[in-house]
């Protein structure tokens, strides 16, 4: 299962109508590492989802001597991975994190609450606007991909029609 497959999932499942899902935030959101999936809830808490798809990724995040995924903006931090990791993952995500487990048909569970960050505070407006900025970014870069896609698909064709 890849990433991407999670990071679907995750948005149907938590509901990218009702909520701000923003993946991969890193640069002009100010953290000190980069969150693989931002949620900003109705009342404006921020949630983090780490996604990892391995276990020698997980075994990365137990190792990590800095204090990741620490921010006064993260009210939970969850992390999410494929069914078949799940049980091993149990034993190497933070204490204080929650677990979401995702299938194969895209079926999210959540197998463990995280605990609360008491010392979190909802987002400013300023802040959740620079999310949906840089989420509204993020579509130019996925159109391009799709138009060179469609275009190495087309070339493709061609060749094998032996046209030039």
């Amino acid at each position: 299962m890849r990433s991407v497959e999670i990071e679907l999932a995750l948005a149907n499942h938590l509901g990218y109508r009702r909520n701000l899902i923003v993946p991969n935030v890193f640069w002009g959101f100010d953290l000190k590492y980069e969150a693989d999936l931002l949620v900003v809830t109705k009342n404006h808490y921020c949630w983090e989802i780490e996604i990892k798809v391995t276990i020698s990724d997980l075994k990365a995040e137990k190792n990590k001597s800095y204090r990741a995924h620490c921010s006064n903006r993260i009210k939970r931090l969850y992390f999410a991975v494929p069914d078949a990791m799940a049980t091993e993952a149990m034993g190497f995500i933070p204490e204080r994190a929650g677990l979401f487990s995702v299938s194969e048909g895209g079926y999210v569970r959540a197998l463990k609450p995280p605990k609360l960050n008491k010392s979190a505070r909802a987002l400013t407006q300023e802040e959740i606007n620079k999310l949906y900025e840089l989420s509204a970014m993020r579509i130019w870069s996925l159109k391009r991909a799709l138009f060179q896609r469609s275009l190495s698909r087309i070339t493709k064709s061609s060749e094998a029609k032996g046209e030039k």
